[in-house]
């Protein structure tokens, strides 16, 4: 039982340290998960500010009798043109940010399934161990019986020798000596 109990210990322990180490390089996906998220949200305001850029190119009358001119439309073009640019830029870090956390998924299900199989072969261990701590009970048993039966007839034939002693000696003490 005490054995049992340390290996559980041990088990415990080595799972705990496993999971520090694990959790570091989880620590370290997630601090660039986090600057990957910060990134794309400063493209997300930058595409705010310029969309705002847009809307304001798109009220702009500079030519005779409050028109747009060819500059105004082409002031206009130039801001949706880096807006679009902008957001091309955005899909390709949501792809990066996407491959992350696919990453940081394919990490888990690996340390799950790590985990998992670790546990079954502690169990496996564990199992091993009580079949044989089972098998040793058994045998002392065994040699416990086999020790008293040992006993029983050693007693018995001491019994045997002393009675046989006693026989002789009373015969001995009755017959005459012989001259």
């Amino acid at each position: 039982m005490p054995r049992n109990l340390l290996l559980l210990l041990l088990t415990g322990f080595l799972s705990a340290a496993t999971l520090s180490v694990h959790g570091a390089v989880l620590q370290a996906d997630t601090s660039a998960y986090q600057f990957q998220r910060l990134k794309i949200n400063g493209l997300l305001a930058e595409r705010s500010a310029r969309f705002g850029q847009y809307d304001q190119s798109l009220n702009a009358r500079t030519g005779i009798f409050g028109f747009q001119t060819k500059r105004d439309i082409k002031n206009s073009n130039e801001i949706l043109r880096q807006i679009v640019l902008n957001d091309n830029n955005i899909f390709k870090e949501l792809k990066i940010l996407m491959d992350y956390k696919d990453q940081e998924v394919k990490q888990v299900m690996t340390n799950a399934s790590s985990s998992n199989s670790r546990i079954e072969s502690y169990m496996v261990a564990i199992k091993k161990l009580q079949d044989q701590r089972q098998k040793l009970r058994e045998e002392v048993t065994a040699t416990e019986r086999a020790k008293d039966l040992a006993h029983y007839i050693i007693l018995f034939l001491i019994m045997i020798m002393a009675a046989g002693s006693y026989v002789f000696m009373k015969k001995i003490r009755h017959q005459p000596l012989m001259k």
